[in-house]
């Protein structure tokens, strides 16, 4: 196991690369089902609980919420700013809304439960309270390798002219559930990714703005 652990770690997942550097404050992964009052929720919806693979993390970025945002919303430049987001295309138009829908591309190369691929992730918006918080939900399909649902949830909270950033993701499937452990690797360390490339995103625009 402890090699398979190694080898994911220089994976790219569908949330981000592997391994980056600069990790959020806490963190914390689960192997089994079960409810938790501390998970992410918005409009009073969280993950899927009784997911084998789940993943829960934070940080804070020192931009104003408006930014931190604009940018997470604004779904179609999400490959300006997050190095494993090949594409990605809102499916409608108009505000991100409860309803709105996108499909995204992330390379995956070859792991212990998969063959190097391209995963499609087609998200689907559930519950989104303006500057407060998201949830969305779907597959991501790629030759050799399936993700049957993923449920992402995400909240927004400013404290002191800052954000505190907290997001929390399930996966199911049969293929990604043949090793939990190894598939919670994945998933933490592509979300630990997608929130430090948020906050280097929104600082780096505060401090371009200030000079």
């Amino acid at each position: 196991m402890k090699l398979r652990m190694v080898a994911v770690a220089t994976a790219v997942v569908v949330s981000g690369v592997m391994g980056a550097a600069g990790a959020p404050a806490r963190a914390e992964a689960w192997h089994d089902g079960g409810s938790d009052r501390a998970g992410v929720r918005c409009a009073g919806k969280t993950v899927d609980t009784a997911a084998k693979i789940r993943y829960r993390t934070e940080t804070t970025i020192d931009a104003p919420l408006r930014t931190v945002w604009r940018i997470q919303t604004d779904v179609e430049r999400w490959p300006s700013w997050q190095k494993p987001v090949l594409s990605s295309k809102r499916l409608d138009h108009g505000p991100l809304r409860p309803g709105s829908s996108f499909r995204w591309t992330t390379p995956v190369r070859e792991t212990a439960l998969n063959p190097a691929t391209t995963l499609v992730v087609t998200s689907t918006v559930r519950q989104l309270q303006h500057q407060k918080c998201l949830r969305w939900d779907g597959p991501a399909i790629g030759a050799g390798l399936r993700i049957d649902e993923g449920v992402h949830v995400w909240t927004f909270t400013e404290i002191d002219g800052r954000v505190l950033v907290r997001t929390e993701e399930t996966w199911r499937g049969e293929q990604v559930e043949q090793d939990a452990e190894f598939s919670t690797v994945a998933l933490g360390a592509g979300l630990e990714t997608w929130l430090t490339e948020l906050k280097t995103r929104a600082e780096r625009e505060c401090e371009r703005a200030r000079r």
